[in-house]
This record gives C-alpha cells, sequence and structure tokens, in this order.
C-alpha cells in the first residue's frame, strides 16, 4: 500500500535530484581540472619559469611532456650533461617523471 505522502515526498526528492545534477556535474568537473601537483612537480618552477627569461634554463609549461621525458631520461643516464639536472634527474622514478611532465604540460 503507497501513502499519498510517501508519493509526493519521493517525486520531491526526485525533483531537488535533478535541480542538483548540473551543479554536481560543475564541481567534479573543476574538480578534475586541477588534478593535484605531482610530488616535485612545484620545485621545477624555481628554475623555469612560465615565461622565457634572459636565462638559458627554459620554460616548461605548455610544452610537449614527451619532450620532456626524453630530456629528463638523458639526463639521468648522463647522455646529457647538466650540472644540476642531471641530480634532479636521478631522484625521479619513470612514472614520476611521466607525471610531472604530463602535468607541466598542462600548465599555461
Amino acid at each position: 500500500m503507497i501513502c499519498p505522502g510517501r508519493e509526493f515526498s519521493a517525486r520531491r526528492n526526485v525533483k531537488h535530484t535533478i535541480s542538483a545534477a548540473p551543479l554536481l556535474f560543475i564541481c567534479f568537473s573543476a574538480a578534475q581540472a586541477q588534478s593535484p601537483v605531482p610530488a616535485g612537480a612545484a620545485a621545477c618552477s624555481g628554475c623555469h619559469a612560465p615565461a622565457p627569461l634572459s636565462s638559458p634554463v627554459p620554460p616548461l609549461a605548455g610544452r610537449n611532456p614527451d619532450e620532456i621525458v626524453a630530456a629528463m631520461q638523458d639526463f639521468r643516464s648522463g647522455k646529457r650533461e647538466a650540472t644540476i639536472m642531471t641530480r634532479i634527474a636521478k631522484g625521479f622514478s619513470d612514472e614520476e617523471t611521466r607525471a610531472i611532465a604530463v602535468w607541466l604540460s598542462a600548465q599555461p
């Protein structure tokens, strides 16, 4: 037996759920777009400024992640020499390097 009060309540709950759906979608989308900064990635901006400066250190924001990964692998193996990057690159695994590269490529 269905109670008339419950039927109305169920309709009202559906109405509120449908009304809240777009808001939940927007919040979820914003949370996904602002992915967390991978460990170690924030330190890159100390030397790699977002815009080109009169420095030999290139900006990394917006670069192709494959280029960043290749450079880090070359630094790690010694194929590409540098005073600091050789030591920094050795501190990251392949997975960490890829995560940082992908995050940096998404930065403006």
